[in-house]
């Protein structure tokens, strides 16, 4: 094979290479919806409850506030993380209480909470249904807090600044609010 060919032949395998690195991402998000509960569409939805300076205020921590969408994904995937755990336990729980049938209709812990042939994916399911549960609890009450915090700030923001405000220039004013509202509600 001449120099030639050879360059030919590899810049083939190179072009493929590419163009099948570059399908491998496309086919897996083609037809798929982003999740509700991820930490990222969390922050967006708070983001647009809040409005962007708000946002910044309440996550941001550097100089100009362009880090909060990642501290704010930061804080929500550390709260799943938690849920996770604590659903994990009271799974365990439930699955060792003999009383469980008794205030279950009769189902055992498998047959209640498994959906495939044999249950045996009862944890899992049980795990899974408490801990997106609690997220989206506490999701719902930080964007009511949030929604809370911006009526009242509408109403004076010199009142509110004051009020809530812990820094120098009072610019965490709402976050300090959105996070002793949502401490409140839940």
């Amino acid at each position: 094979m001449d120099d030639a060919t050879l360059g030919v032949n590899m810049r083939k395998i190179l072009i493929a290479g590419v163009l099948a690195a570059l399908a491998v991402p496309a086919a897996a998000s083609a037809g798929t919806t982003p999740d509700p509960n991820s930490p990222a569409q969390q922050c967006r939805a708070e983001r647009t409850a809040m409005g962007e300076t708000n946002f910044k205020n309440a996550y941001g921590t550097n100089r100009n506030k362009s880090n909060a969408f990642g501290k704010c994904v930061s804080k929500q995937a550390r709260s799943q993380d938690a849920n996770t755990d604590n659903a994990a336990k009271q799974c365990r729980a439930e699955r060792a209480d003999a009383n469980f049938p008794a205030t279950h209709d009769g189902k055992t812990f498998a047959e209640f909470y498994g959906t495939n042939r044999n249950n045996r994916n009862a944890f899992g399911k049980c795990v899974s249904s408490k801990a997106r549960a609690a997220t989206e609890e506490q999701q719902q009450d930080r964007l009511n807090a949030a929604r809370t915090c911006r009526a009242e700030q509408r109403q004076d923001a010199a009142a509110f600044r004051a009020k809530y405000g812990t820094n120098r220039n009072k610019s965490n004013a709402f976050g300090k609010c959105v996070s002793q509202q949502a401490r409140a509600q839940s």
